[in-house]
């Protein structure tokens, strides 16, 4: 399962990076909304911290397809083709997924509630499809087993698309999805900080460090001992 940073702040970004091996970044238009910066401006400095061969998924914003394609070259353009370009998974988006497909741009389908949503998109062409997690849990279903189930559809119907799953709540969710074998996850900096955040794991790290400094001195460690 890749593991994908779902944020735009430059400076969590290169934090997550510096400790985790991640596999790229996801924005949307609220995520970018909540850098403070102009679009074009945040996304070209994060392609340029993550290099050219680590993913980025960048969402159109324009509501028909003509206007989602437009939005998809001017994405392309400016931050290269190998950017995937978020496509909402409603009719006018299909219709978009179809046109960029044939041109060969990456697409990654979003906004998915439902099993059948991301087939239409795997049809369309997409190489992701999103479904929110958390989001599905909140309308009474299992966001957990409907991604499961998207995952199931792609493979017994031959697609090549890969389930994004995204808006987690907590570490579990990630956590059972990693073990189903879902093709990548987006996850905020937090919840990849949880990922390890144990006090167990604290302690037992705490517990050596003290065994070892009675043994060789206060401060040392393999190197200086």
């Amino acid at each position: 399962m890749k593991l994908i940073i779902d944020d735009a702040h430059i400076d969590q970004i290169k934090k997550i990076y510096e400790f985790y091996p991640v596999d790229g970044v996801t924005t949307n238009p609220s995520i970018l909304a909540k850098s403070g910066k102009q679009p074009y401006e945040v996304l070209k400095e994060i392609r340029a911290f993550i290099g050219e061969n680590a993913q980025l998924h960048v969402q159109v914003v324009a509501k028909t397809a003509e206007g989602m394609i437009e939005d998809a070259h001017r994405i392309a353009a400016e931050l290269g083709r190998n950017t995937y370009v978020k496509i909402p998974s409603v009719p006018e988006g299909f219709k978009a997924m179809m046109a960029l497909h044939e041109e060969g741009l990456q697409i990654t389908a979003t906004a998915i509630y439902t099993p059948m949503q991301a087939f239409l998109a795997g049809k369309a062409g997409a190489s992701y499809a999103a479904p929110y997690i958390n989001r599905i849990d909140n309308m009474g279903y299992n966001g957990i087993q409907v991604a499961q189930k998207i995952h199931n559809i792609f493979k017994n119907n031959g697609l090549k698309t890969e389930v994004l799953a995204a808006s987690f709540k907590n570490s579990q969710q990630l956590l059972e999805l990693c073990e189903y074998g879902i093709g990548a996850s987006t996850v905020s900096p937090d919840v990849i900080d949880a990922l390890v955040k144990n006090q167990a794991i604290t302690a037992a790290i705490d517990g050596f460090t003290a065994d070892f400094e009675k043994l060789a001195g206060e401060g040392k460690t393999m190197s200086n001992c």
